[in-house]
Order: structure tokens, then sequence, then C-alpha cells
């Protein structure tokens, strides 16, 4: 059972939430915070396995909340839920350990993918959440956008063949048991590949090493594949 916290300074959010994790049989809501604060003690009190946080809250927001859960609490997965025009939020949150990024209005399916993804130690980026990093961080124009992809794509070049599919599968949203499995490999081997990956792109964590392959235009393979 996935044991998930959510925190969002609006009941009616909450509620919405919960509703949709709670039609996952393998999903259960065991606490509801109104700010970061209190989701940071709820967090130390039920120790769940995923929090949901609104990355914007009064008094302690989901960013400041994140990063403290990160530091006392690892174990426990953060997702960041974010609206359009919160992209300089998205990219603090990202050096906060966030492990997780969804649209609020985006699909109930991927608010329990996110989920399932990051209780299963993946990171994971909506698509649209992802493309409006890439888009954010080269917001100086076209060609802003050309030399960081371009930058992006030498990064990537400099990794092994099997360190760059590990990465496209990371970026996808796989945890290491998942791409252990797809590349028939012992987990091991891909938690091998993942801290040199990590420290060769000089990127903190798996979030901001999917940004990094969304920006060299490595695709996740096919959901249907991903399974």
């Amino acid at each position: 059972m996935i044991r998930v916290l959510i925190a969002d300074d609006e009941p009616m959010i909450r509620a919405g939430i919960r509703a949709v994790l709670t039609t996952d049989p393998d999903i259960t809501v065991v606490a509801e915070a109104g700010d970061g604060h209190q989701a940071v003690e709820l967090v130390h009190r039920h120790r769940p396995r995923v929090a949901v946080l609104d990355i914007r809250m009064p008094g302690t927001g989901g960013i400041e909340a994140a990063r403290e859960i990160h530091r006392t609490v690892p174990a426990t997965g953060v997702i960041m839920l974010t609206t359009f025009g919160e992209d300089d939020y998205i990219l603090q949150a990202l050096s906060g350990g966030a492990a997780g990024f969804l649209i609020k209005s985006g699909e109930p399916e991927e608010l329990i993918a996110g989920v399932r993804a990051v209780a299963d130690g993946a990171a994971y980026l909506s698509p649209k959440v992802a493309a409006r990093v890439v888009a954010h961080l080269s917001s100086g124009g076209a060609g802003a956008l050309a030399d960081r992809r371009t930058a992006a794509r030498e990064r990537v070049g400099a990794l092994t063949a099997r360190e760059r599919e590990v990465l496209a599968l990371l970026g996808g949203g796989l945890s290491n048991g998942r791409i252990a499995r797809r590349l028939h490999v012992v987990e091991g081997t891909v938690k091998a590949h993942v801290s040199s990956i990590l420290a060769r792109l000089g990127v903190e964590n798996r979030a901001a090493a999917a940004v990094v392959a969304h920006e060299a235009g490595i695709l996740p393979p096919p959901a249907s594949e991903q399974r």
C-alpha cells in the first residue's frame, strides 16, 4: 500500500486530490495539511511514502517543506503540484529535492502515475512541466533554446551508450528496478549507472537529470513498453 500525504491550503483542492488517489486500491491518503509547516510535522508523524505538496502555500510553502522533508525524512518522496506561471518555483524545487512535478489541471491518471513512480523511487516530470522547464531555462529566445539543447546533447554525449540508455528511461519516469527489468540487468548495476550519470551531468538528483534528458531530446519509451 502506498501511503500518501496531501498538502494544499485549499480544502476543495485537497478533497479533489484525495478523491482521485483513492480510486487506486493501492494508494491510501494518511494525512492532509493546509500549509508546509503542518505537512512537515505530519510527514514526521505518519512517515508516508509520498508527499504531494502545493508549490505555493501561505506561511511555509511547498518548496521549503520539500527541502525539510528531503533533509529529515528522505524516504518520503515529494511531488510538487504547480500551475501555469510558476516556472521559477519549479526550478527552485528541482534543487530542493522534489522528485516529481505535476500540473494541477492535468489528467487524474497522471496524478496516480506520478505517485506510483515516486513511490517506486523514480523521478516523474509531467510532460507539460518538462516542456515548460526547458522553455523557461531557454527564455532568451530560440537561440538560447538551441544553445541549451546543444549543451545538453554534449553533456549526454559524454555518457557511455548504456548510461544514455539508462538516462532515457530515467527521464521517462522509470525506477531503478523497472530500468533493470527493461535492460535485463541487476538493480545494483542500474544504481551504479545512475550515480555515474548524476556525477557526469553535474546534477544533484534524478529530477534534474530528467530535465537534461528532455533538453537533449532523449525521448522516453512508449508507456506500453514501460510496464
